[in-house]
């Protein structure tokens, strides 16, 4: 016998023994021990979280040549992060080339650089462990390192040697038109990708860069002459911001920067971002699909970031439908009816003009029309009377405890410090910020509401099967003739490649 075995044969004698010997006595109760908790979970009184933003003025600093730069040091990890984010992405595409911005970014990281072909720059990077790529948003362009502090010369040399000198590999470029050809081919698989398609040109217009997208021949125009004129635009001095987390000392990084974008000419100040002069028709839209599940969003173009009413109304849209299963959208649509799997609104202001505010929802066919007359109740209710006092408190406290999030690591920190500055946004906005919230009142929401929830005046997109979304539900609680007298206008479903109407 093991002895595993004659261990475990022992300590099942002295278990028997013990139940036996505890069995001949009375046994006593034993006194519950005084932890100082509450007997429940719910019991338990947390204080005030305690936490003061961070200021950008301590962490900026400003190159000889007044390129700003916002350092955080860290010493957990032998890891540096630089970031540089330029002003302008698909707001500088021209019209006739949309996605230009965006390709230059990605041709910057995979076509190599004017002194190492491209696959030695993959293969010199991957061996440094060093991660670099860049990417164009709608109105600004993002360049990120992260390596090892052992070697961050060696690879910042490479870095920057990416952005001001990149060689637009042409076997690179045309991998990269046919893999954007092949992308462009399947826009129209997932109804999910029309419905936004087609949202973006009722809200700004198919000639605004928010909505315009490319087809095969505007990617067969990109070319290696307009990838430079691109990237002479964006990538200078004059252009970025500058942002280093990690582990490295503060002066040292400051002469390391100066000395490595010494050189490098500062280009043509960046034009701010063209607001779109599309009016949007209020009215039921359609686009024919025949999928079982029809996918709909209505809405209206809404606030600036940094207008008056801003936090107000991002209070209501939490409470109306983006405050997930708190808010009133999903509770009425999912919870109650069980009308769709997510229900939820959405408020998405811009920095140079008014963004949009929409709600949406997919459910099945015949009770699309019934969960758009839900939803819309929801946006009325909110107008017609006030919230209520846990449904405000709830969504306060939301915002006021989620808070800290946005600075809970130096990176991200920064991120917010960098977009603050090149969008020029106050100074105190985040020391000030949840007073605001907290100073927010029902009847403010309520005007809010008024003001900027007019369902009157907004636009319902449905893509769908028509001849069973149109009857409505076998209950006759609704049906599509309640919306704008059931007149709808049909959207044509549009070629994948050429964004052409394939007819109505």
């Amino acid at each position: 016998m093991n002895r595993r075995v004659i261990a475990m044969a022992l300590a099942i004698s002295v278990a028997g023994l013990l139940f036996v010997s505890v069995g001949k006595k009375s046994v006593q109760p034993v006194s519950p021990i005084d932890t100082g908790l509450p007997a429940r979970p719910d019991q338990i009184a947390f204080g005030p979280l305690a936490f003061q933003p961070p200021t950008a003025e301590k962490f900026r600093r400003e190159l000889s040549d007044g390129t700003v730069v916002y350092l955080a040091p860290s010493h957990e990890f032998p890891l540096i992060t630089l970031s540089i984010t330029f002003k302008g992405g698909a707001s500088l595409d021209p019209p006739d080339v949309p996605g230009l911005a965006s390709m230059t970014a990605r041709l910057m990281r995979e076509g190599g650089t004017q002194e190492m072909p491209a696959a030695q720059f993959d293969e010199t990077l991957d061996f440094l462990a060093t991660e670099a790529g860049v990417a164009a948003g709608e109105t600004a362009t993002s360049a990120t390192m992260n390596c090892l502090q052992s070697n961050f010369d060696e690879s910042l040399a490479l870095f920057l040697g990416m952005l001001r000198f990149p060689a637009f590999d042409a076997k690179r470029l045309e991998t990269a038109r046919g893999q954007v050809i092949e992308m462009l081919k399947q826009r129209n698989d997932d109804a999910a990708s029309i419905l936004s398609r087609e949202w973006k040109r009722l809200i700004y217009g198919a000639d605004h860069f928010e909505a315009s997208e490319p087809t095969d021949k505007t990617v067969a125009a990109i070319s290696r002459e307009r990838l430079a004129d691109m990237h002479r635009r964006i990538f200078h001095p004059g252009n970025m911001i500058v942002a280093v987390s990690g582990d490295f000392a503060e002066e040292e990084m400051l002469q390391k920067l100066t000395q490595a974008l010494s050189g490098w000419e500062r280009g043509a100040a960046v034009p701010d971002p063209v607001a779109p002069t599309a009016v949007l028709e209020p009215g039921l839209y359609h686009v024919q699909k025949e999928i079982p599940q029809g996918k709909l969003v209505m809405g209206l173009r809404s606030i600036t970031r940094d207008d008056p009413d801003a936090i107000p109304l991002l209070l209501l849209n939490d409470i109306l439908g983006a405050g997930g299963f708190t808010s009133r959208i999903m509770q009425q649509v999912r919870s109650n009816e069980g009308l769709a799997y997510s229900a939820r609104s959405t408020l998405a202001p811009r920095v140079y003009y008014p963004g949009d505010f929409r709600a949406g929802f997919e459910s099945k066919n015949p009770t699309v029309a019934l969960a758009a007359k839900i939803v819309l109740d929801q946006i009325k209710g909110v107008r017609d009377a006030l919230v209520t006092e846990e449904e405000l408190e709830t969504a306060k406290q939301s915002a006021v405890e989620t808070f800290p999030r946005q600075f809970e690591s130096k990176p991200q920190m920064l991120r917010v410090f960098v977009n603050d500055e090149s969008t020029k946004r106050p100074k105190d906005y985040w020391q000030t910020y949840r007073e605001k919230i907290l100073a927010v009142t029902r009847e403010d929401l309520q005007r809010v509401a008024q003001k900027h929830l007019d369902p009157e005046k907004m636009a319902i997109l449905v893509v769908g099967d028509w001849k069973e979304i149109a009857p409505g539900d076998s209950g006759k609680r609704a049906s599509m003739q309640d919306f704008f007298g059931g007149k709808v206008q049909q959207l044509p479903l549009r070629d994948p490649l050429t964004l052409e109407p394939q007819g109505l």
